[in-house]
């Protein structure tokens, strides 16, 4: 896991915390990070509406393919299921 991609603002209520007990809380925060934003898991909570063939897509493949294109087309959009 490659963490040096990613800028955090941690803000912490208590000044207790010592500096291992606070690299151990932005670990765990990057491997939540890490698991929420797979494509797998992000294809899940999604679906393509698309507006030019009147069609909900709930298709994984179809999604990644979506996801992964450069090219924006009109009226095809991406929606999260919540």
């Amino acid at each position: 896991m490659n963490n040096s991609n990613r800028d955090l603002l941690v803000l912490f209520k208590q000044d207790l915390m010592s500096p291992q007990a606070i690299e151990m809380e932005v670990t765990w925060l990057h491997e939540l990070l890490y698991n929420v934003e797979r494509l797998d898991n992000f294809v899940l909570a999604h679906e393509v509406i698309d507006l030019v063939r009147y069609k909900v897509t709930n298709n994984p493949v179809e999604i990644k393919k979506m996801v992964r294109n450069k090219k924006e087309q009109a009226f095809i959009f991406l929606n999260n299921k919540n």
